[in-house]
């Protein structure tokens, strides 16, 4: 039997990851008992092997539903994002900090009894900070400039920690902007700064205008969401030996200019998109969101972490339905 449970399933990434399990299973295991943990399900899930448990996951009853059998996997995604969790500390610690360390502990009555869980937990480059040196890579000091990003290093911290105590096999992967979300819906991220690295691909895929908050050379971290699932299912199937000491990784990325990616989409779709592109910079979106110097992930690579390899494969995968 293979038991998986996920959290933050119905986000733009934990639903690339159910379908993923359940067409491929985990490991060459099929799954035979999805959990899935979120505040709501927009409708009944039609595989029987899926449970859906709505509620906030702060609630120790509901985990303890998640955990009444016997798990395999625990990949654990959801969070208050950073603007949310600064408006509202209580509401950000709650789910972040306390509910991360609720889910290892209430691993400990199975793993006394020898069965001993994978625990993947979706951290955030946010535990970088804004002061980035000029260039990031695996011995780059953490500096949080926002609450969010502090708990998510706690959760590193204490994912390690679970593991050293035998609670669980933990591995915490550090995930930039995934893309890219739907332009409607409850997974766009409308409203989020970070929107446009989505909106680019949909809207120009459409023939839609298009207004970009960074400058044309603004430089991001790009990642599709079929490569972001590929390494969440890699970290669940490693040989836990082979983890580092700090059971935590940083995705490996793209670095592109906006402006690379507009010449991609343009030569996919039609030159006459590239009209459609005008650009207001604010210096607040382009600090936090386009101004990313390289990132060097050696460790994570030899791991077989992998980004998209090439921009035309990241346009793909970002677009794949």
């Amino acid at each position: 039997m293979s038991h998986v449970v996920v959290t933050g399933s119905e986000g733009f990434v934990g639903q690339a990851l159910v379908q993923r399990l359940l067409a491929e299973g985990l490991g060459g295991r099929p799954v035979t008992r999805l959990s899935l943990l979120d505040i709501r399900f927009a409708a009944p899930h039609t595989d029987a092997r899926v449970v859906q448990l709505p509620g906030s996951i702060a609630d120790d009853m509901l985990r303890e539903q998640a955990y009444a059998r016997p798990v395999d996997v625990v990949f654990h995604l959801a969070s208050i994002p950073g603007g949310a969790a600064e408006r509202n500390y209580e509401l950000g610690r709650s789910i972040n900090l306390d509910a991360t360390l609720g889910l290892l502990e209430d691993l400990r009555p199975q793993a006394s009894g020898g069965q001993v869980a994978r625990f993947i937990f979706a951290s955030t480059i946010a535990v970088y900070g804004e002061h980035l040196p000029p260039v990031v890579n695996e011995a780059t000091l953490p500096n949080p400039g926002l609450t969010y990003g502090a708990h998510k290093l706690a959760g590193e911290y204490l994912v390690a920690d679970a593991t050293r105590k035998g609670w669980c096999y933990g591995c915490s992967l550090r995930l930039p902007g995934v893309v890219a979300r739907p332009v409607t819906g409850e997974n766009s991220g409308a409203g989020m700064m970070s929107a446009f690295m989505s909106q680019l691909f949909w809207r120009l895929a459409a023939g839609e205008p298009i207004m970009v908050p960074v400058t044309p050379n603004g430089v991001a971290w790009w990642i599709s969401v079929g490569a972001c699932v590929d390494n969440l299912l890699h970290a669940a199937t490693v040989d836990p030996a082979r983890l580092n000491p700090r059971r935590s990784y940083q995705m490996p990325v793209l670095r592109l200019t906006v402006s690379e990616l507009v010449d991609a989409l343009c030569a996919r779709h039609g030159e006459d998109r590239r009209a459609l592109v005008t650009y207001a910079p604010d210096a607040f979106i382009q600090k936090l969101f386009a101004s990313y110097p390289p990132l060097h992930t050696p460790e994570a690579e030899a791991l077989g972490l992998r980004h998209d390899g090439d921009i035309a494969t990241l346009i793909d995968r970002a677009t794949a339905v």
